[in-house]
């Protein structure tokens, strides 16, 4: 297994930059093993049973992006430099934050990154080309200022072509974000919308919501040839006790678990045992790729992911190398946006419906 075997040819026009309006007319292409069906998002319900169970991720998008001035003196005076910062993760205690920053060579140790609304911030210290940053305010008072002040976290790959915007405070949000936490948005939920959601439930498909903080690790490219060598970001999460009782009944029942996302289904492998999925809590590295044994999902609702990237392993994984090559050639062939705000696929493993 070398990281070519995960590369592709992508025409840059099938990078989408906008979300599909509503949420649920995005395509669905939905892929078994010997057939590919080409549907909308609204489509879902034709695929799915009563008594399958959706899990959902409830993280909340931070507005984690930031721009600010660093003042300096200088033999000619005063001297400032923009700065853009991206919060990864905060350290314990609340006031320090791992991030990343731009230009990190124009930060010294101890200076000040001030930003509207009054929030500034103090570089500590270097950790492995990120800063560690202390902010002036914690708990509530740092949401609302972050709030004020930030913007969404866009993927490189959309902010190289366009700013964020007040748009995206709402699309780059699924409909259930609950707990805040994330620097980037689990992007196969955002086609779901009340509509969508209501049909499911009254045709008894059921949901449980998990949660997993995704982080700016997740654009993060694979720079070893050989992808055992990769080490891959760590994220928090947790497994509620409800939920894991939700998705082992699921199972007993002989109804399917469809993780909603990757992040959904590194969570939900993460927590799963010889018993069927425990509580859990912490932090996952979790790297899934081919030879992998899924223990809890029979399918996976995603979108089109970055050619080498380790999400290409993951639904290589559970679909086949082979399989996932021609999913792809025929997304491509068929013009499927790609990427964070692209379209979707369900990809399913086995039969296409419980017999």
């Amino acid at each position: 297994m070398k990281l070519s075997d995960f590369d592709f040819d992508l025409p840059e026009d099938l990078i989408a930059t906008r979300p599909a309006r509503p949420r649920s007319a995005a395509r669905l292409l939905v892929a078994t093993p010997d057939k590919m069906t080409d549907a909308q998002v609204h489509d879902l319900g034709q695929f799915l049973s009563p008594g399958d169970r959706l899990v959902l991720n409830d993280t909340r998008v931070l507005p984690a992006r930031l721009f600010g001035t660093r003042t300096r003196d200088s033999a000619q005076g005063q001297v400032s430099a923009r700065i853009e910062v991206t919060l990864i993760d905060p350290m314990p205690g609340g006031a320090e934050w791992r991030a990343l920053v731009k230009p990190l060579r124009k930060l010294a140790d101890g200076e000040i990154v001030t930003f509207e609304g009054g929030l500034a911030a103090t570089m500590v210290r270097r950790e492995e080309g990120e800063a560690i940053l202390r902010f002036n305010m914690t708990g509530a008072a740092f949401d609302a200022a972050l709030d004020a002040a930030g913007q969404m976290p866009l993927p490189p790959y959309i902010a190289a072509k366009r700013p964020a915007d007040a748009q995206d405070r709402d699309d780059y949000q699924t409909v259930w974000a609950r707990r805040p936490g994330a620097v980037a948005a689990p992007t196969a939920s955002l086609h779901f919308d009340s509509a969508l959601l209501g049909d499911l439930a009254a045709m008894g498909v059921a949901t449980t919501h998990v949660t997993l903080h995704v982080g700016a690790g997740t654009f993060l490219p694979v720079k070893t040839d050989n992808p055992d060598e990769h080490k891959m970001h760590a994220e928090w999460g947790e497994v509620s006790e409800d939920a894991a009782a939700q998705i082992n009944a699921t199972k007993a029942a002989g109804g399917r678990i469809i993780p909603v996302g990757t992040t959904a289904l590194r969570l939900i492998e993460s927590a799963a045992g010889a018993g069927g999925v425990a509580p859990w809590v912490g932090e996952t590295d979790i790297f899934i790729r081919p030879g992998f044994e899924f223990r809890v999902a029979d399918a996976l609702m995603t979108n089109f992911h970055l050619p080498k990237s380790t999400l290409m392993m993951l639904v290589s994984a559970l679909m086949g190398h082979d399989r996932i090559k021609q999913i792809y050639a025929h997304a491509i062939a068929q013009q499927y946006r790609f990427f964070s705000y692209g379209d979707a696929s369900l990809l399913i493993p086995g039969s296409e419906k419980p017999v």
